[in-house]
């Protein structure tokens, strides 16, 4: 299954803009319209993050409420899925931090997102699952904010709140790491063959 990212016109721009504007002059409609169109970007942002439904749910309601309350301060309104997806991200952490759990990847989901095996020349040995879980929290971070997002370098490193050189270096580094655990798997296909 290949990865379908949407990209957004200028007409469907200019919408965002006008509805942003009226939800900030207190329009609740405009602000429950652009919250639904998000909506479920928000719900698979917590899900990779948190590993429950139920805790995805919770972070949708969650970011719903903060982000209802801060309307008024988007300074960009363009960038409101951006902004929504930080804030989404946000009370991801903040709930794996009172929980102290581990972010858990579950095979489904991973199934859902993306089969590399069909798309790249990896051998069944390595899994996305078995990639992803060999990555820190900050690893996974970027690499679903950079290519399931498909978010710019610089946004990712505005969401994540880090300086563009050092969001360029986690990047190049944790692309390395995963290129050697795809190098490692097929050396021991080979092997086995």
């Amino acid at each position: 299954m290949r990865l379908i990212v949407r990209k957004v016109n200028a007409k469907q721009v200019m919408g965002i803009i006008e509805r942003v504007k009226k939800a900030q002059q207190g329009d609740e409609q405009a602000y429950i319209e652009l919250f639904q169109q998000y909506e479920a970007d928000i719900y698979r942002t917590a899900y990779v993050y948190l590993g429950s439904p139920e805790d995805a749910l919770d972070v949708v309601q969650e970011t719903a409420y903060k982000s209802y309350k801060a309307i008024a301060n988007i300074k960009e309104p363009q960038y409101f899925k951006t902004w929504l997806i930080q804030i989404a991200i946000s009370c991801s952490i903040d709930m794996l931090r009172k929980r102290k759990k581990e972010v858990q990847w579950s095979a489904d989901y991973l199934d859902a997102i993306t089969t590399i095996q069909d798309e790249e020349n990896i051998p069944l040995s390595v899994s996305l699952q078995d990639l992803m879980e060999s990555l820190t929290a900050e690893e996974k971070h970027i690499i679903i904010l950079r290519f399931y997002y498909d978010f710019t370098i610089r946004e990712v490193v505005e969401i994540m709140g880090i300086p563009l050189g050092t969001g360029k270096t986690l990047l190049y580094r944790t692309l390395k790491k995963l290129r050697m655990r795809v190098e490692e798997g097929d050396s021991r296909e080979f092997k086995s063959n």
